[in-house]
């Protein structure tokens, strides 16, 4: 036996800390109470142990333990460092103690737990504070509360915590006729359980669902769109309803026309936009076209007369990002790929990722609202009760509201001042200006510029709706008509499919994808030439209905015929001697019986 050794009988372990003669000073491992002296004779039932027989509960290596722990650990150390060199007199150690608490402000109990688990463990890591990684068992009433918050608390009902506390009670704490048990929990021990487990994001998206939970309250810890826009060549895509009511040409409201736009993510500038009635896969088409457009001569045909510098955009983004739209995840939009078009689509409820054109949105209907008040302009009030009816006050038409939206466009484009935008050192000495176009016009000239130069026809072709043809002897057949192409004779033979692009507005041609070459085919019948696809297929419906109804009748009609068939049948005798010899003049007799003299049978004669 010598000094430090760990002595084990039944459940109790006790660590020697000192000798003397037949004396011996230990302490109690387990119960951790304060070393005393004995006899050596009084632990001759204990048997030596190795250190694992202690359940230390804690990290052994000093390094294993976080900052704050060894911070700790040193700390609560320091306080019973000078206690150590008398441990083994009662007196020197309580007064030892006594000095210590005073010391360091803590209490004479807090002192003697640190020396004492110091002494039974020997690790400085001992005195470092418990961590949560030894989760303690839940009594039955905290299983019950924590059953009541996930049952009645957290869900969408939205319970406030009293009535979750309620139905606890009513559902664990009554008898079978419904009265409460004399022992249960009170409401201050619920809401201090509900307040040490509380869960913020668990909160959030139990009671007020997940698409809340990701639009208004998931923490927004990205840079957003500077990660991946380092120029020009990233365009964000989105569409919004416009916060005015608008009118025909003869005062007729027609309601709020639907603003589509493409704004580049490292300038700000507005590519292109669409204002239409329709939106989806139209609007879509709209934009793309406008994209490319000559702006100065688009301008122009509202009376808007601008510089090129003005908006400078006429190529397509190399990059389109946009949300989980209809018309952005249909395959007439992944079809752009085809011009090295790259499309991303972003996660649901993440607007600040495609912040730029959220923000155009926001700064276009802000820039005519002030303006047009009493004009149609929708108020926050609009949803109310008693509010006031601004489909009443609409007197502009989209032709009029076009022209305002692109006066907007144009100061969003050159006027507005981009006042965050991260200027580097070769802006700043370059003098450029902390305007769209100006950043648009630079970033143009750096490394990673991204934009795609095609044609209008191209791009046009390229949007049109598909549909897969089959070749016939009767032709190209695609959407139930029939198309055809002088050098394609072969192919008719061949019987052969193919991917076959059409115009919805008119079915006079369609155009077949065959080695990304669009080859035009004629429209055969001529009696749907110039006529919207939706309205050949109406016409195809009417026919076959009117087929279907006339079919019936000659079901009934060919029922007839078997019947008067039949009958005649019936009432002839069969000859089974039929003469076969002269049939020719038999023949002739029969024709000469059966001949007529038209002209006298008509009475021209007389």
């Amino acid at each position: 036996m010598k000094k430090n050794d760990l002595l084990k009988n039944d459940e109790s372990i006790i660590r020697v800390l000192a000798i003397e003669d037949d004396r011996l000073l230990f302490i109690d491992c387990i119960k951790l109470t304060m070393p005393k002296w004995g006899k050596i004779a009084s632990i001759v039932d204990y048997t030596p142990c190795e250190e694992q027989a202690l359940s230390k509960g804690f990290k052994e290596d000093i390094d294993d333990l976080n900052s704050d722990a060894r911070k700790s650990a040193y700390q609560h150390y320091t306080m019973i460092s000078g206690i150590l060199p008398y441990v083994s007199d009662n007196t020197m150690r309580c007064r030892a103690i006594d000095k210590a608490a005073e010391e360091y402000h803590v209490s004479k109990k807090t002192i003697r737990k640190y020396l004492c688990r110091y002494l039974a463990y020997q690790n400085i890591t001992a005195l470092a504070p418990k961590t949560n990684d030894d989760k303690r068992v839940l009594s039955q009433d905290e299983k019950n509360m924590r059953w009541a918050l996930n049952k009645f608390f957290y869900n969408k009902n939205r319970n406030s915590l009293h009535t979750a506390y309620t139905l606890m009670l009513k559902e664990k704490y009554c008898d079978g006729e419904g009265k409460l048990s004399s022992a249960y929990p009170s409401f201050y021990q619920f809401r201090y359980f509900y307040r040490k487990t509380k869960n913020m994001q668990t909160y959030y998206i139990s009671r007020e669902g997940l698409k809340a939970y990701q639009r208004n309250k998931r923490p927004c810890t990205s840079e957003g769109v500077r990660t991946f826009a380092i120029a020009p060549g990233v365009g964000m895509l989105d569409a919004t309803v416009c916060d005015i009511y608008l009118v025909n040409e003869i005062g007729d409201l027609v309601g709020r026309p639907i603003l589509t736009a493409c704004i580049d993510a490292y300038s700000g500038l507005c590519c292109g936009y669409s204002l239409s009635w329709e939106g989806g896969v139209y609007s879509l088409r709209n934009l793309m076209v406008n994209i490319i457009a000559d702006k100065v001569e688009h301008c122009s045909r509202f009376g808007i007369h601008i510089n090129e510098s003005d908006w400078p955009a006429k190529e397509i983004p190399g990059k389109l990002i946009s949300d989980k739209g209809a018309e952005y995840t249909s395959d007439t939009f992944a079809q752009l790929a085809e011009l090295g078009v790259m499309i991303t689509n972003l996660p649901a409820y993440r607007p600040e990722l495609k912040g730029p054109v959220e923000k155009f949105f926001d700064l276009v209907q802000d820039s005519y609202k002030p303006f047009l008040k009493g004009r149609g302009v929708i108020e926050p009030d609009y949803l109310e009760r008693g509010a006031h009816d601004y489909r009443k006050d609409a007197c502009l038409t989209i032709k009029e509201f076009e022209k305002i939206i692109l006066h907007c466009i144009l100061f969003h484009n050159s006027k507005r001042v981009f006042g965050e935008f991260p200027y580097t050192e070769a802006m700043i000495e370059a003098g450029i200006k902390p305007n769209a176009n100006s950043i648009w016009e630079w970033g143009k000239n750096q490394p990673g510029v991204n934009l795609i130069s095609v044609s209008t026809e191209q791009l046009v072709l390229t949007l049109l709706p598909r549909t897969i043809g089959k070749f016939t002897r009767f032709g190209l057949k695609a959407n139930k008509m029939r198309y055809h192409h002088p050098n394609y004779v072969e192919k008719y033979l061949q019987g052969k499919e193919a991917v076959v692009a059409y115009n919805p507005e008119d079915v006079s041609n369609v155009w077949i994808l065959e080695n990304g070459t669009y080859i035009r085919f004629e429209l055969i019948d001529s009696r749907f030439r110039d006529k919207p696809l939706d309205v050949v297929m109406g016409i195809k419906k009417k026919q076959r209905l009117i087929v279907g109804i006339a079919n019936k009748d000659r079901v009934q009609a060919e029922m007839e015929l078997a019947t008067h068939i039949e009958v005649i049948s019936r009432n002839i005798t069969k000859n089974n001697k039929v003469n076969i010899k002269s049939i020719r003049e038999t023949r002739r007799k029969e024709l000469d019986k059966l001949h007529l003299d038209h002209v006298k049978e008509a009475g021209i004669d007389e």
